[in-house]
């Protein structure tokens, strides 16, 4: 910005909303953003003294960057201490601070806003599928498919969410002498129609983005030129009427160990039809040829009028591709197709 360059994302200290657990916690103490209730600890004595003496389950959380894994979900005391020794030795980096906090019951969802500093406008909202295997069980994931919109967004809810978590929020950081630039992510809870906030990102989620920017009708260099000039208030922002839903396909083993550079033959075989996309994620080329390069590999994104629809072409676009080496899961949408 110094040198007249044009930047589209948050100044460091509205960063911190994603990078520090801890920071976004304060905020929602003092503007009252409903939240799930929460301590926070620099010592494992005092963290496993405050497990001892809590009700299950309970949630334990890294402070800082841990690419969506550095949440654990207890069950039972001995689970929760296994993941406060964890993410004290150095499991996610070198930590001050860890966070434990009371577990909600009821169905995640992710909300998006973008904003030029002045205004803010919805950027739509997705349903993301954490857990590594069918039926939301297994291991936490950096996210296995998404679908949008989400089910769950209704009028009244989404004005709840404006009203109580996205605009003290901003006004928060505004008191605090900065403003936010860019794409807000807020990762919610749903609890019987009321919006609790579990975090934020100061970015589009993976693979959240890749669901629905595809469904964005306006041009999006156009929306981001307007935020960079102050000016998105007067830029109307529309969408295709089409669902969406991404399956990403994973390499065997993801989230644990999984083996790197496996090759990925028949992408160029796939002949891919208006309204379907494959987005290249842990991938690498060498000599014309692709091969795996991390635990999410691909994203097959299919927009149509409903999300079975959806599931089934992305489904039979990762059959085409036969990659031996990859899982995914088969059942991404299972609740809104369900209905």
């Amino acid at each position: 910005q110094k040198h007249n360059i044009k930047i589209f994302g948050p100044e460091k200290l509205a960063s911190q909303l994603e990078g520090s657990k801890i920071f976004t916690k304060k905020i929602c103490e003092k503007y009252n953003i409903p939240t799930a209730k929460f301590g926070v600890f620099k010592k494992i004595e005092d963290a496993n003294l405050f497990i001892k003496n809590s009700k299950f389950p309970l949630v334990v959380k890294a402070d800082g960057l841990a690419s969506g894994k550095g949440v654990y979900i207890c069950e039972n005391r001995k689970v929760a201490t296994k993941a406060v020794e964890e993410i004290f030795n150095g499991k996610f980096g070198v930590t001050k601070n860890i966070l434990i906090e009371e577990f909600l019951k009821g169905e995640e969802m992710s909300y998006f806003v973008i904003s030029d500093g002045k205004t803010f406008k919805r950027f739509q909202t997705a349903q993301d599928h954490k857990r590594a295997l069918e039926g939301d069980r297994g291991k936490n994931t950096g996210g296995m498919g998404a679908y949008s919109p989400s089910r769950l967004i209704n009028k009244n809810l989404d004005e709840k969410i404006i009203e109580k978590i996205i605009k003290p929020t901003i006004k928060g950081l505004i008191e605090m002498g900065t403003k936010f630039k860019g794409f807000l992510y807020a990762g919610l809870m749903i609890v019987e129609n009321e919006p609790y906030l579990i975090e934020y990102n100061v970015r589009m989620g993976d693979p959240e983005c890749q669901t629905i920017l595809p469904r964005l009708k306006t041009d999006i260099v156009d929306i981001f030129s307007a935020c960079c000039e102050n000016n998105l208030g007067s830029t109307n922002i529309e969408w295709h009427e089409e669902k969406s839903l991404c399956v990403v396909l994973c390499s065997k083993g993801y989230p644990d160990k999984y083996k790197n550079n496996q090759p990925i033959n028949n992408l160029d075989k796939i002949n891919l039809e208006n309204n379907e996309f494959i987005f290249h994620a842990g991938t690498k080329k060498n000599n014309n040829n692709f091969y795996s390069n991390g635990g999410r590999v691909l994203n097959f994104v299919v927009l149509s009028n409903n999300f079975k629809t959806s599931k089934e072409k992305a489904i039979q676009l990762i059959k085409e591709l036969n990659w031996e080496n990859g899982y995914f899961r088969r059942d991404i949408g299972f609740k809104v197709i369900k209905q």
